[in-house]
């Protein structure tokens, strides 16, 4: 029998987003709402890496399902303090109760206990002092209080 290898994580940074106005461009042919979700910027600090979320490129197509679970598609450049670029692409699922999900849609205050936000996260850069991060496989931990999302992001070593 093969031995069972532990996971390890590293706490990376935490990334604080904020956004804009959904787009809603309808059902698409999955059965889902499909919002488009400008991210308006954004703030990255941690033991990691610290650095700002820049706007220009930034989005998340989300989609929604009829229960409220919600499924992340998001696209976004960090710049680093050292003003080093690394794209990050992540998915994810936000689900919960359908009362708890229709709070957080309207922006009430949840406690993130009350629902499940995971993330899988990815990067590429070019920059040779973030290098690293093109050897990641990251997990991160969602909540959203009504500021934004907030991801406490992790990379599984």
């Amino acid at each position: 029998m093969a031995e069972l290898l532990p996971l390890v994580s590293e706490h990376l940074f935490t990334m604080e987003l904020t956004t804009g106005k959904a787009q809603m461009v309808g059902k698409g042919p999955d059965g889902m709402d499909l919002r488009i979700v400008k991210v308006t910027g954004g703030s990255v600090t941690g033991p990691r890496l610290r650095g700002r979320v820049l706007s220009e490129t930034a989005a998340d197509w989300l989609r929604v399902e009829a229960d409220g679970t919600a499924h992340m598609d998001v696209r976004l450049t960090i710049e680093a303090e050292s003003g080093s670029l690394a794209y990050v692409h992540y998915t994810g699922i936000r689900t919960g109760p359908l009362e708890v999900l229709e709070r957080l849609n309207i922006g009430e205050a949840v406690p993130p206990s009350e629902y499940y936000f995971r993330v899988a996260v990815r990067f590429a850069t070019g920059a040779a002092d973030l290098a690293w991060l093109n050897r990641v496989i990251a997990v991160g931990v969602g909540q959203r209080p009504p500021t934004g999302p907030r991801y406490d992001v992790y990379a599984i070593r």
